[in-house]
C-alpha cells in the first residue's frame, strides 16, 4: 500500500481550505483518509500563524514510516523545518523574451543609439 502526505480540499466555492491527510494513494482527493495531520488555508496572508497546521510528531512518524508527500505538501514541510525543502524548478529559457520581442528591443536600442549620435 503506497501511503501519501497530500492536501484535501474543503471550503466554499472560490474560499478554499485545505486538511493536510495521509491517504492511500488509490483513494480519492477528499475521500477516505488515514489520518488527519494538519491544515493548510491560502487564503490569509504568508505571515499569519494560522495559514499552516501541522502535528509536528505525527509528521515525523508519517515521513519514518515510508509516507511520500505530494509536492505541494513537500513546500510546506520545508518551510515547516520537518523535511528537507525540495528543489524550486529553474527555467529561464522560458522566461527570456521572445523572437518578437527581441527584435522590438534591439530596433529601439538602434534608433536611440541613432538619436545619440545625431545629438552629439
Amino acid at each position: 500500500m503506497s501511503v501519501k502526505i497530500r492536501l484535501a480540499r474543503g471550503g466554499a466555492k472560490k474560499r478554499p481550505f485545505y486538511s493536510i491527510v495521509v491517504a492511500d494513494s488509490r483513494s480519492p482527493r477528499d475521500g477516505r483518509f488515514i489520518e488527519k495531520i494538519g491544515f493548510y488555508n491560502p487564503m490569509v496572508p504568508k505571515d499569519h500563524p494560522d495559514r499552516v497546521r501541522l502535528k509536528d510528531e505525527r509528521v515525523s512518524h508519517w515521513l519514518s514510516n515510508g509516507a511520500l508527500p505530494t509536492d505541494r505538501v513537500a513546500r510546506l514541510l520545508g518551510q515547516a523545518g520537518l523535511a528537507p525543502a525540495p528543489a524550486i524548478p529553474n527555467n529561464p529559457k522560458k522566461a527570456a523574451p521572445k523572437a518578437k520581442a527581441q527584435e522590438r528591443m534591439k530596433e529601439r536600442q538602434e534608433a536611440e543609439a541613432a538619436a545619440a549620435a545625431e545629438s552629439s
